[in-house]
């Protein structure tokens, strides 16, 4: 659940994908701000499990996926699945951005 106000969101969108044509150039647009802007590293909880999210990536099928390390494992998970710590990290408002885009 977001903490942010719709009207924030929206703002965030538009300075997003203010410069985007279709679908594919808005994604690339909140990948660049997320990358650009999402604090990494950070230590979040999946499945039960402590992992350190090491960085940011555009997927081959165009999902923004977050690389997820513990030890010597490697996986990435869709950003938008990703739980986020609390606090959380800063630069998380354009994940949020990105999940009230998608919707």
């Amino acid at each position: 659940m977001s903490t942010w106000e719709p009207a924030a969101l929206e703002a965030l969108i538009e300075e997003a994908t203010v410069d985007a044509y279709g679908e594919d150039e808005q994604l690339t647009g909140f990948f660049t701000m997320i990358e650009d802007n999402l604090a990494v590293p950070f230590t979040t909880t999946v499945l039960g499990v402590e992992v350190n999210v090491v960085g940011v990536d555009l997927a081959e099928d165009g999902r923004v996926v977050a690389r997820c390390a513990r030890r010597s494992f490697r996986q990435d998970i869709g950003i938008l699945d990703l739980p986020l710590p609390e606090p959380a990290p800063e630069g998380s408002q354009w994940i949020e951005a990105y999940r009230y885009w998608t919707r």
